[in-house]
């Protein structure tokens, strides 16, 4: 899987070089010296106000507060620059940030919420979807075509999240670990009762705490909110001015694509290509889309890069479980 997953990162960058060359490499200097000082804003905000509420969303995935905020907030940006910088379809970071609460949380309390969390997300940015779709037809003359293809999209995440859940209830971790036991991985057997608690923990999580589940989702759907500011400040800072509703929509629509290109790593190639065509389908021209991205990209990088220093940090102070 890593090799598919770097053949993908490599196909994602040259089809951004091609759409650079299609576009033309002019917009992206230009709107950088439009941007001039305000990108210190977008730099900053809202992307702290998201992960702030990104960060509470986990911190009811536990079954109760495990350790203070901070850590929390520490910990989650750490682990979300590892998905951005490794080819490991958005989902290394995961286990990654289980790691680095220990010894403070234990290692399967850490891993049932980050399971828990990422269905959260998932079902966040599916209500998030839904609101958008609405506002489209209701307030926006959109192609048809586009609409069919976010409504699609909105068919395809349900399913995927509605089959995530089962086989969350139906100990796929445990069940997995009986496999490769059987195929004669002798760590599999030894660590069994661990893949059966963590299937335990997140089956209890969800039977026994879904006012903590619904406060989950509901910080993360606001974190998705708040992240549309974003659009309309760069759109409002580079002489496009649109409503909050258009924002909105065109993040909603551009957090499907980056649902169903989870495979890719960062979604390289897919967002660029997938916002291209909203913000053409929105009439505001697909180079501006490309344009908008890639700056997003810029502002995703600096934060990646200030989490992979608090990874190093982290990693000193964690003193690992032993597995009996």
């Amino acid at each position: 899987m890593t090799t598919v997953r770097l053949v993908l990162l490599a196909l994602g960058v040259a089809f951004i070089g091609y759409l650079i060359a299609q576009v033309g490499p002019a917009p992206l200097p230009q709107s950088a010296q439009t941007l001039s000082w305000r990108f210190l804003v977008v730099l900053v905000f809202p992307v702290a106000g998201v992960t702030l509420l990104d960060t509470l969303g986990w911190r009811f995935a536990f079954r109760r507060n495990p350790t203070s905020f901070l850590t929390l907030y520490s910990v989650r940006l750490a682990g979300e620059a590892f998905n951005i910088t490794t080819p490991t379809a958005s989902m290394g970071g995961e286990p990654v940030k289980a790691y680095l609460l220990q010894p403070r949380v234990p290692l399967e309390e850490g891993l049932a919420s980050v399971i828990v969390d990422k269905t959260t997300v998932v079902l966040a940015q599916g209500g998030f979807l839904l609101v958008g779709l609405a506002l489209a037809l209701g307030l926006l003359s959109l192609p048809s075509a586009i609409v069919y293809a976010m409504t699609g999209f909105l068919v395809v995440e349900a399913l995927a999240v509605a089959g995530f859940v089962v086989v969350q209830l139906a100990g796929i971790v445990g069940g997995g670990g009986r496999l490769l036991a059987r195929m004669g991985l002798a760590w599999a057997d030894r660590h069994a009762n661990t893949f059966h608690g963590l299937d335990r923990s997140v089956a209890t999580f969800y039977r026994e705490h879904r006012e903590r589940l619904g406060f989950s989702i509901l910080f993360h759907f606001l974190g998705w909110l708040v992240g549309s500011l974003e659009v309309y400040l760069l759109l409002h800072f580079l002489g496009f001015p649109v409503s909050v509703v258009t924002a909105l929509v065109i993040e909603a629509f551009a957090s499907a694509i980056k649902f169903l290109a989870f495979m890719i790593p960062a979604g390289l190639g897919a967002l660029e290509g997938g916002n291209m065509a909203v913000f053409a389908a929105v009439g505001l021209g697909g180079g501006l889309g490309l344009t908008l991205t890639l700056i997003r990209r810029i502002r995703e990088l600096t934060w990646a890069g200030a989490g992979l220093v608090l990874l190093a940090c982290l990693r000193t102070s964690v003193t690992p479980e032993v597995p009996a």
